[in-house]
């Protein structure tokens, strides 16, 4: 059963994407939407780019073996990235009516520095881009059992997330981000009330994390624990700003407004819906402490896949799937379509047209 709903939603995902695709007209249309998008669709590919396996399957592992204070970078950084993005960063950016943030250090700078920053930008999607790759390979090597290999599983999810990315461009990306929220959220949300159950109760979670130091977010009073503190966050909160991804969405908007708008709210959703992931991959060591806690030395990404495949009914693993699926395509079209419009119009459009 899960695995027929898997199947079926690759095809719907690649139908509304190449629908989505009959509406890019220009390089506009691909890169930016043609500036068109309306505040609803606005805060769903923010919350949708960055809400990906990292979200699902990376903090939520990190939380339990660390605590909040392992996960300053993300959400609690990010978070703040897409609010200072959204205050100081939106307006102005907006109203320069470019496309890509590369062109912006050409009009402050000069060429050399735009095609400096922007291999620089396309270098660090590398990891993000593969990270999501290799989440679609496992989902596919755990709905077949194994028939799939996750190497196999890799290769026919990026041609699956290439398709409509490459027709659609922000087009695609952001309707099927808008239908895929609405995924993920009622998905998590519905799976969370039965894992909690499973757990004792929403209660019994937090008070067993709470007295095992998981809810202290802030290290010890030294040096040698606030500057890794403060290091990680900082990182992600100003590091990611000046990113083609962030760029896209503020510049997407169909005005100066919505851009401000779709990036706060956006940001606020990614924050809360962060948690629920938590609380499954907290909830998982409560219902079997010995599985799943050797399991997280051994593969933490497993956790989650493995609590929802052994401990709850199929239709709760149908949702699971299809919500985890939403995650990691909404983030993985977004971490290929930000790179690749960078790389286009800043390095090989220039260098081409010269030739």
């Amino acid at each position: 059963m899960v695995l027929w709903f898997v199947i079926l939603y690759l095809l719907l995902s690649v139908g509304i994407g190449l629908f989505a695709a009959t509406r890019v007209r220009n390089s506009k249309d691909f890169a930016v939407a043609g500036r068109s998008l309306p505040l609803p669709v606005v805060i769903a590919t923010v919350f949708a780019t960055w809400f990906g396996a990292e979200a699902v399957l990376g903090i939520s592992a990190t939380f339990v073996k660390e605590g909040l204070r392992g996960v300053v970078a993300d959400p609690f950084g990010s978070s703040l990235c897409l609010i200072l993005a959204g205050l100081f960063f939106a307006p102005r950016l907006y109203r320069l009516n470019m496309l890509t943030v590369g062109d912006y250090y050409r009009y402050r700078y000069n060429r050399t520095v735009e095609v400096l920053c922007t291999l620089c930008i396309v270098a660090s999607y590398v990891g993000w881009v593969a990270a999501q790759f290799k989440v679609l390979g496992l989902v596919l090597n755990v709905v077949t059992e194994g028939g799939v290999s996750q190497s196999a599983g890799i290769i026919i999810g990026a041609v699956i997330v290439l398709t409509y990315t490459t027709f659609g461009g922000m087009f695609s990306v952001a309707i099927l981000d808008f239908v895929q929220i609405s995924v993920i959220m009622g998905g998590l949300l519905y799976i969370a009330t039965i894992v909690g159950d499973l757990a004792g109760g929403v209660s019994v979670v937090i008070t067993h994390a709470a007295e095992a130091g998981k809810l202290n977010l802030f290290p010890e009073a030294t040096l040698a624990e606030w500057i890794p503190f403060l290091g990680a966050g900082m990182t992600m909160m100003l590091g990611s700003i000046p990113q083609q991804d962030v760029f896209q969405r503020i510049t997407s908007a169909r005005n100066e407004q919505t851009a401000v708008r779709g990036a706060l709210l956006g940001s606020g959703l990614y924050f809360v819906f962060c948690f629920i992931p938590m609380f499954l991959a907290y909830s998982a060591t409560i219902v079997d402490p010995a599985k799943f806690g050797a399991l997280l030395e051994q593969d933490s990404q497993l956790v989650l896949p493995t609590l929802i495949l052994q401990h709850t009914p199929a239709a709760a693993q149908v949702i699971f799937f299809g919500a985890l699926l939403s995650a990691v395509m909404s983030c993985s079209s977004a971490t290929l379509l930000a790179p690749s419009v960078a790389l286009s119009e800043n390095v090989l459009r220039p260098l081409f047209h010269r030739v």
